[in-house]
């Protein structure tokens, strides 16, 4: 890991931290940038790679509604990383490639998939005013239920830690990925 921390190599670990490693290689099968810097405090990371396994495998959104939201909060913070790492699974997912580009860009992505639009005017507006309108939310809960808004809302602050934890350890890109966002 480059950035702001040195790399933690497994074998330098204490109990704690690699206790925590341990549940995160389980889950995911790799502990990466993003986790590394959380091993500095292994009960923040145990418990935030908890919350993030669910928002990201186990939530009610679909991983393609959930990918969407991702880069919507990606873009917001402007992440490097998570950009990187999300826009291919986005695209994997079927997140529309033009949806992708637009969002890169901060321009509408013109999402015909209604629950789709739904999700990215969620999660735009929420993060840009820092509040939804009820208009916003009605749809919302109509389109996606009570538990799915909760569940997008989640989704949301959990990435928004991700974003904000790559940002300030200046984690890098992974090797071979282009930096999306301008310095």
């Amino acid at each position: 890991m480059s950035g702001r921390l040195k790399a933690l190599h497994p074998n330098d670990l204490d109990a704690g931290q690699r206790k925590t490693y341990d549940d995160i290689f389980a889950r995911r099968g790799r502990v990466s940038g993003l986790f590394m810097a959380w091993l500095r405090n292994p009960e923040l990371a145990e418990r935030a790679q908890k919350l993030g396994a669910y928002c990201r495998y186990d939530s009610t959104l679909s991983p393609m509604l959930s990918e969407l939201a991702i880069l919507v909060v990606a873009r917001h913070w402007k992440a490097q990383a998570e950009w990187a790492i999300h826009a291919p699974i986005a695209k994997k997912e079927g997140v529309p490639a033009h949806a992708i580009d637009s969002i890169l860009v901060g321009s509408d992505p013109h999402l015909s998939d209604p629950t789709a639009r739904i999700v990215y005017d969620y999660a735009s507006e929420l993060l840009r005013e820092t509040r939804v309108s009820d208009q916003t939310h009605t749809l919302a809960m109509q389109t996606l239920g009570e538990k799915g808004v909760v569940d997008l809302v989640g989704l949301l602050g959990y990435y928004g830690l991700v974003a904000l934890t790559l940002n300030a350890f200046e984690v890098p890109v992974p090797q071979g990925s282009d930096v999306p966002f301008a310095e």
